[in-house]
């Protein structure tokens, strides 16, 4: 269970959500060619207000897509990703949504949390992931899927 001095909020600030991602190693492109729409986004902070989470809910070409979630490296194993994870589910199925994809970094995560790998060719052609240089040489996300049940 996460620490009760964590606070998680929805933020309307999604630019401030980014540093802390790309500290985190997830990757983001100013040249993104696919549009998103941001449906939602949350923020972790501990008791000092120090940023140590968030996840970001969009949506491409129709589809509800994860387009970002982290934790600071001393928060994980403690439950903040799942709480994150399940504040994500709980938006899709509130918008009446039937799945959520992502593109993970972290498969064994997501896959403990009810995600299961797809085909690339069974996803939605809406991931960045596919044209970047590194794909496949030095960094090999798996596309996944939660169906809402």
């Amino acid at each position: 269970m996460i620490d009760k001095k964590i606070t998680i909020s929805v933020t309307e600030d999604y630019e401030s959500l980014i540093p802390f991602f790309i500290e985190n190693e997830l990757e983001f492109s100013e040249a993104d060619e696919t549009p998103t729409d941001i449906v939602k986004c949350w923020k972790a902070e501990d008791a000092e207000g120090r940023l140590i989470g968030g996840c970001v809910l969009a949506r491409r070409d129709g589809e509800f897509i994860c387009d970002g979630i982290a934790t600071d490296p001393s928060y994980r194993g403690a439950g903040l990703g799942k709480e994150l994870i399940e504040l994500l589910l709980s938006e899709v199925k509130a918008q009446g949504g039937e799945s959520l994809y992502l593109v993970a970094r972290a498969p064994g995560f997501f896959a403990k949390n009810g995600f299961t790998a797809i085909p690339r060719e069974g996803a939605p052609n809406f991931f960045e992931c596919f044209t970047c240089p590194q794909y496949q040489k030095t960094c090999f996300p798996e596309v996944m899927r939660y169906i809402i049940g």
